[in-house]
C-alpha cells in the first residue's frame, strides 16, 4: 500500500507541475498581449530576460547554444552596464586607433632617419669576393614568411581601418568589394605564414642566440647615429631582436589567435574569440611597427642588405664593415657560410652595383 501511496503523490505532483507550466506560459503571453495594447511595440520584459544570459531552450545543443546574447561582461573605464559583446565592439576603436598611432610613428621615425643619415653603405670599395651568406632554402622561408605578413598587414589594415579612411573616398560599393577582398585574402594567405614562422625559427634559431658582443651593439645604437660600424655575428643585435620579439613572441601569438579565429567550429566561446580578436589586434600592430623598421633597414637604409637576401650574396668588404665577427669567422673556416668564387655574372654584378651606386 504504500508503493501506491508513493506512485500515486508522484503522479499527482507530475500532473501539478505539468498544469502549472503551461499556465505560467499563458500568463505571460497573456500579459505580452495585453502590454501590445497598452504600449505598442514595448518588448522590454523579453528582452530583458533574453539579455540576462540565462540559458534557454534550444534543439541545437552545443556551446552557448542557448544563450542568444552575452550577458554584462568585464567594463571599460566610463562605460555603462552593457553586455560583453558590445563591450567588445566599444574595446575594438581605441586599441586599434593607438595601433595605428604606434605604425605612424615607425614609418615617420624610418623617414627622418633617412633624411637625416642618408643610406649606411660601406666606406672602402667593394673587393669583388662574394661571401654566401643564405642559402637558397634559407630565402625560400624567409621570403615566404616576409611576404606573407606584409599581405597580411595590408589586407588587415584594411579591415581594421577601412570603415573610417576608405569607406568616405571609396563609397559602399568599391569598399564592399575591397573589404571583401581582403578578408578572403587575409584568411587564405595565413596557413603560409603558419607554416612558414616555425620553420624560420629553427632555421635561424642558432644565429640569433644573445651573445655579450649584442650589448655592445645596442650600446652603440648599432652605429645608426655615429656612422661607425659595430661589430656583430652572423646577425646583430637588432636583427636578434626582430628575430625573439617580431617572429617568436608576435609571430606565434598572432598564429594561435588568428587559428582560434579563423576556426570558430572548434566550439570556442563568443568571450574567447573576442579576447583573441583583441589580442591579434595588438600583436598585428606592434608586429606592422617592427616590420616597418626592419624592411626600411634591410632595403632603403642598409645598402647591400637587399642583395643579400635576395641574391644569397655579399661582398667581402659589406660583410667586414657590416658583420665584422662573423666575417672573421668566415675567414677563419669557424662559421658555415662560405667564400665562393663561382658566381653567375649577373648575380655578382648586381650585389657589387648595390654598393657602388651609393658611394
Amino acid at each position: 500500500m504504500r508503493n501506491i501511496a508513493a506512485l500515486l503523490g508522484a503522479f499527482a505532483a507530475f500532473a501539478l507541475v505539468a498544469t502549472t507550466v503551461p499556465a505560467l506560459a499563458q500568463d505571460t503571453a497573456r500579459d505580452q498581449v495585453q502590454r501590445q495594447q497598452v504600449q505598442p511595440l514595448n518588448n522590454a520584459p523579453v528582452w530583458r530576460d533574453v539579455r540576462s544570459g540565462d540559458p534557454a531552450y534550444t534543439s541545437v545543443k552545443g556551446r552557448e547554444t542557448e544563450v542568444l546574447i552575452q550577458p554584462s561582461g568585464v567594463l571599460l573605464p566610463g562605460q555603462k552596464a552593457i553586455t560583453a559583446g558590445e563591450n567588445w565592439r566599444l574595446a575594438r576603436v581605441p586599441l586599434a586607433t593607438v595601433g595605428g598611432v604606434v605604425v605612424a610613428i615607425a614609418l615617420l621615425g624610418s623617414a627622418l632617419i633617412y633624411f637625416w643619415k642618408g643610406p649606411h653603405t660601406v666606406h672602402d670599395r667593394p673587393t669583388g669576393r662574394l661571401i654566401r651568406r643564405f642559402s637558397t632554402p634559407e630565402r625560400a622561408v624567409h621570403w615566404s614568411m616576409g611576404l606573407s605578413f606584409v599581405v597580411l598587414a595590408a589586407s588587415g589594415l584594411i579591415l581594421t581601418f577601412g570603415k573610417t579612411l576608405l569607406l568616405p573616398v571609396f563609397g559602399y560599393t568599391l569598399f564592399a568589394w575591397l573589404a571583401n577582398a581582403a578578408k578572403n585574402t587575409h584568411n587564405f594567405i595565413a596557413p603560409v605564414f603558419i607554416v612558414s614562422v616555425p620553420i624560420f625559427m629553427v632555421m635561424f634559431f642558432r644565429d640569433n642566440l644573445p651573445t655579450a658582443q649584442d650589448l655592445k651593439w645596442l650600446k652603440a645604437g648599432g652605429g645608426v647615429f655615429t656612422g661607425k660600424n659595430v661589430p656583430s655575428g652572423r646577425f646583430n643585435a637588432g636583427e636578434k631582436l626582430q628575430y625573439w620579439g617580431l617572429v617568436v613572441f608576435l609571430g606565434l601569438i598572432l598564429i594561435v589567435t588568428g587559428l582560434i579565429l579563423l576556426f570558430p567550429n572548434f566550439d570556442q566561446s563568443r568571450s574567447t574569440m573576442q579576447l583573441a580578436n583583441v589580442v591579434h589586434i595588438v600583436a598585428a600592430m606592434l608586429g606592422i611597427a617592427m616590420a616597418v623598421g626592419h624592411v626600411f633597414m634591410g632595403t632603403v637604409y642598409t645598402k647591400g642588405a637587399y642583395e643579400g637576401m635576395r641574391y644569397g650574396y655579399v661582398d667581402e668588404t659589406w660583410a667586414k664593415e657590416h658583420h665584422g665577427s662573423w666575417y672573421e669567422d668566415v675567414r677563419a673556416g669557424r662559421s658555415r657560410q662560405r667564400f665562393v668564387d663561382e658566381v653567375p655574372a649577373e648575380t655578382a654584378a648586381r650585389v657589387q652595383a648595390s654598393l657602388l651606386q651609393s658611394r
